[in-house]
């Protein structure tokens, strides 16, 4: 699918399995931050929507304003943190570079990059709608064996 050049209708019937809209308050300053940090393709980007695309997978950006009388829109904040509680975990990412590239971007470092016992080196970025994105990837074996 080109998802630069297909209709809303098309794209809206092609979704299947797991979905993920998140609302922000200014779509291209997030997908600038998405595509900067963690090395996402943005697609439609406009004023109320945007397609991110990484690794096979798809996230939907929408703008407040186009929920309009959608009943979510009641519960969301007016400021930071939206997703508290929730973390969006790019797995196929490298946190050491995330976390150098996030404060240009607007982020802010949660966590510095760290190695955890559960097998992954993970960083947490807070971008500035207040969603918890964490950058991770496999341990090398000799990470692994400083735990």
């Amino acid at each position: 699918m080109e998802y630069d050049t297909v209709s809303p209708e098309a794209f809206g019937a092609s979704l299947r399995g797991f979905g993920l809209n998140i609302l922000v308050r200014d779509v291209k300053t997030q997908a600038a931050f998405l595509r900067d940090v963690f090395g996402m393709t943005a697609h439609r980007v406009s004023e109320d929507f945007a397609i991110m695309a990484y690794h096979g997978h798809l996230i939907q950006l929408h703008a407040d304003h186009t929920y309009g009388t959608h009943p979510l829109l009641g519960l969301v904040p007016e400021t930071p943190p939206r997703g508290a509680g929730a973390s969006l975990h790019l797995f196929d990412s490298d946190p050491d570079a995330a976390a150098a590239r996030a404060k240009a971007a607007g982020g802010h470092i949660l966590q510095t990059p760290t190695n955890k016992p559960h097998g992954l080196r993970e960083t947490c970025i807070l971008c500035e709608n207040g969603y918890a994105w964490v950058a991770s990837r496999p341990l090398t074996d000799d990470e692994r064996n400083d735990i």
